[in-house]
C-alpha cells in the first residue's frame, strides 16, 4: 500500500524528499531466543527499564506478518527483549543525578527563573520587558511540557507517591489540566497504541475544519484558552473528589499568575494583565502544536487488530526531529531529538533518553529497522503541502508489506 508519496513501501524508514517513509525488513536471523514471558505492545520492555507497565495491551488479536505469524512474533519480541537488556545496563550503571538530576535541575533552574521574568515587565522600556516576556514564556513551557510530560511517565522519581504529587503539581496547577486524563490519554493510550487507527494516532491533534495557514499558524495562539476549557470538559469523566481538586489547582495556578502581573510586574488594568498573561504561554505554542504532529502523522498508521509488535510499531511510527537549544530546555530531548527512544521505554527521563539514543539508534539501524530522522523544516513543508491529506482526511492504513 503507498506511504507517503504513494511510491511503494521502502526499507528501513529511509527520507525521499524529506519524507519519512517505508515498512521494514527484518534482517539477521542470529538474534538471541526470546526469554521470559512476552510481553504485549511493549510492557515487559519498559518494566525492565523502569520496572512498570506504559498502558493496556491489545490482547491477543496482536498479529505479527509474514508467512509464519508465531515465529516471526517470537523474533520481534526477541529483538525487543535484546535492545531492553542493553538499554537495562546502561540504567543501571546511571547515577542518580543522570537518570533524573539533570531534569530537576532544569526544572529547579526554570524556577529561579520566574522573579527575574515578573521584575523584568516592571520596566517601561522595550529590552527589558521583551526580556521579561520571553524568559516567562520559556519558563511557562518548560514547567507545563517539558515538567508534565517528564511527570505524567513518573520520570522525575522513583517513588509513585511523589511522583503522583509532581503530576498535580506541573499537570493541574501549572498547566491547567486534569491529571487524571491527561495521564491516562497520554501513557495509556498515545503510547500503548502508538498510530493506531482511532486510539493512538493524534488524531485529537487535527482540526479539519481549519485551513492549513490557520491551524499551523494561527490557531496555536488559542492553546491557553483551549486547554483549561477541554479540561472542564473532562472533568465529567472523573469523580468528584479529583474534579474538585482539579478546579482548584486550576483556578490557583491561573490566579497567581494573574496576581504576580498586576502586583509584581506592575500592570495596571485586568485586561493588560491577562493579555500578558496569553502572550507568555503562547509564547512556544507553534513548536508545541508541531511537534506533535510532526513526529507521529504521516507515517504508518495500523488497524488495532492488524498490527506490528512494538519494536516495530514505535520505530515506524514514531520521528526524531534534531536537536535544538531552545525546545530541548522547553520540551525535553523525550519529545524532540530522542522521540523514537522515548517511545520504546516511556519511563525513562529526557536525560536519560538522550544517554540511550546511540545504542537505540545503532540497534535499530544494525537490524534493519527504521530510525526516522528528519529536520523540522522539512516536516513544516511536508504538511503545508499536503495538509488535506495529512490532516483533513482520514490516514490510510498501512498494509504490513515487507516485514518478514
Amino acid at each position: 500500500m503507498p506511504l507517503e508519496d504513494g511510491d511503494p513501501v521502502r526499507q528501513r524508514g529511509q527520507r525521499v524528499n524529506g519524507e519519512v517513509s517505508g515498512t521494514p525488513r527484518l534482517g539477521g536471523t542470529g538474534d538471541p531466543p526470546l526469554r521470559g514471558t512476552p510481553a504485549r505492545d511493549g510492557s515487559r520492555t519498559e518494566a525492565m527499564a523502569e520496572g512498570r507497565e506504559p498502558g493496556p495491551a491489545l490482547g491477543d488479536r496482536d498479529v505479527s506478518p509474514g508467512g509464519a505469524p508465531q515465529q516471526a512474533g517470537q523474533h520481534e519480541e526477541a529483538l525487543m527483549s535484546e535492545l531492553s537488556e542493553l538499554v537495562q545496563k546502561v540504567v543501571k550503571s546511571s547515577s542518580w543525578w543522570e537518570r533524573h538530576g539533570v531534569d530537576i535541575g532544569i526544572l529547579a533552574c526554570s524556577f529561579l527563573l520566574l522573579p527575574a521574568g515578573f521584575l523584568c515587565l516592571r520596566s517601561a522600556q522595550a529590552i527589558p520587558f521583551l526580556a521579561g516576556v520571553l524568559t516567562l514564556g520559556v519558563v511557562h513551557h518548560t514547567l507545563t511540557v517539558k515538567g508534565s510530560h517528564l511527570a505524567s511517565h513518573n520520570a522525575l522519581t522513583e517513588s509513585k507517591s511523589w511522583g503522583k504529587v509532581w503530576a498535580i503539581f506541573f499537570i493541574e496547577l501549572c498547566s491547567a489540566f486534569t491529571a487524571e486524563q491527561g495521564t491516562y490519554n497520554h501513557v495509556k493510550i498515545h503510547h500503548g497504541y502508538t498510530n493506531v487507527i482511532g486510539l493512538g494516532d493524534s488524531s485529537t491533534w487535527k482540526l479539519p475544519f481549519l485551513n492549513r495557514y490557520v491551524y499551523m499558524f494561527i490557531a496555536p495562539l488559542a492553546v491557553p484558552i483551549i486547554t483549561p476549557l477541554v479540561a472542564l470538559d473532562l472533568l465529567r469523566n472523573v469523580e468528584w473528589k479529583v474534579a474538585l481538586r482539579t478546579l482548584c489547582c486550576m483556578f490557583l495556578g491561573l490566579y497567581c499568575h494573574y496576581w504576580l502581573l498586576l502586583h509584581v510586574s506592575g500592570f495596571q488594568s485586568p485586561w493588560s494583565a491577562l493579555l500578558c498573561m496569553l502572550l507568555t504561554r503562547s509564547l512556544l505554542a507553534h513548536p508545541y502544536i508541531h511537534v506533535n504532529i510532526f513526529q507521529h502523522i504521516g507515517l504508518p498508521m495500523f488497524a488495532a487488530d492488524r498490527k506490528p509488535k512494538r519494536i516495530h510499531l514505535m520505530s515506524l511510527g514514531v520521528l526524531n526531529l534534531p536537536r535544538n537549544a531552545l525546545l530541548d530546555w522547553s520540551f525535553g530531548h523525550s519529545l524532540i531529538s530522542c522521540h523514537v527512544e522515548h517511545h520504546l521505554f516511556p519511563s525513562l527521563s529526557d536525560n536519560m533518553c538522550l544517554k540511550i539514543k546511540p545504542i537505540v539508534s545503532q540497534y535499530l539501524k544494525q537490524k534493519k529497522l527504521p530510525y526516522n530522522e528528519d529536520t523540522y523544516a522539512s516536516r513544516l513543508r511536508l504538511f503545508l503541502q499536503r495538509y488535506e491529506e495529512l490532516m483533513v482526511h482520514a490516514p490510510p492504513i498501512t498494509e504490513l508489506v515487507g516485514i518478514q
